[in-house]
């Protein structure tokens, strides 16, 4: 008698939907392709947008060494005599420098103002849970979303009935005002992310909450002060809406109302070649803050990301 042996159910049929494995384990051809593909065109869009950034700087970097005639006759040449002289006229003849002055003292200070309070503010909104913790994170974000143009005729009067009004610390106090509440929401969900363990143990050993704060938890949201500094900083410096309102002294006018007013003062006769210079010494401090403290940056926005 002759018997046959029949193979299991199981194992009677390959299933045909299986992708095809290599004994090597390499990639198969067609997602290498994609892929290949997928990075040409992402690379291809940092490209294109890195030129449309780039080149508009290094124009107006450009033109600001060239003279009036040969910005309009030649735009796109490359300057055939740096003509320093128009740095000159624009710091000294156009009050540069006492604009650069009052933009360092706004923004120094409000920076300041704004990072010690904030950090404070969202360091006891994510660390302690209390009877209305949520209602006043989320009058915050509410802050947020509140458009500045809407408050400058109450604010301008409320200022000038507080006689603070044309005053470099009024100025300063609402740019802290302004820039709460993203510094809040920011390092709100940074400091959520921060070991308890570490704070705990200093609470065990005897510290106060306001040593454990300054000396241990502040040190710790390091890159995440750098990162939300470096935003109030680019939003601060560049301000001219309420400078404009609130700040109608010449004698004290910031950096972005001296631009204007260099723009407008020639009437029909522009100083274009001091109108560069001026653009660009108003742009070389945010410039060289982002180059120095990029990496912080970085590592403060993907760490207050995860969690």
């Amino acid at each position: 008698m002759k018997t046959t042996d029949t193979p299991p159910a199981a194992l009677a049929e390959e299933p045909r939907d299986r992708p095809p494995v290599t004994k090597t384990g390499a990639v198969p051809e067609k997602d290498k392709r994609e892929g290949t593909v997928l990075n040409v065109f992402s690379h291809g869009v940092l490209v294109i947008w890195a030129l449309l950034v780039v080149l508009p700087l290094l124009w107006a970097v450009m033109s600001s060494f060239k003279d009036d005639n040969s910005i309009f006759s030649s735009p796109w040449a490359l300057p055939d005599k740096l003509h320093f002289e128009n740095w000159s006229r624009a710091w000294t003849q156009a009050h540069m420098s006492d604009y650069f002055l009052n933009t360092i003292l706004v923004v120094g200070g409000s920076l300041l103002g704004t990072l010690v309070l904030g950090s404070m503010a969202a360091y006891v909104l994510a660390r302690f849970d209390f009877p209305g913790n949520r209602f006043i994170y989320f009058l915050f974000i509410g802050g947020m979303s509140f458009p500045i143009i809407l408050a400058l005729v109450p604010l301008f009067f409320v200022m000038n009935n507080m006689g603070l009004l044309n005053t470099t610390h009024g100025l300063i106090l609402v740019y802290i005002a302004y820039s709460l509440p993203f510094t809040v929401f920011f390092l709100s969900s940074f400091f959520r992310t921060l070991p308890s363990s570490v704070a705990e143990a200093a609470i065990i050993d005897g510290a106060s909450h306001t040593r454990t704060f300054f000396q241990i938890m502040l040190p710790m949201a390091k890159p995440g002060l750098i990162s939300v500094g470096i935003f109030n900083f680019l939003g601060q410096w560049n301000q001219y809406m309420l400078p404009t309102v609130l700040n109608t002294d010449p004698d004290k006018k910031v950096l972005s109302q001296g631009l204007v007013q260099l723009a407008v003062s020639q009437g029909y006769k522009g100083d274009y070649s001091g109108l560069f210079a001026g653009l660009v010494m108003a742009m070389l401090p945010v410039l060289a803050a982002y180059i120095i403290f990029q990496r912080q940056v970085v590592a403060g926005l993907t760490a207050g990301a995860l969690k």
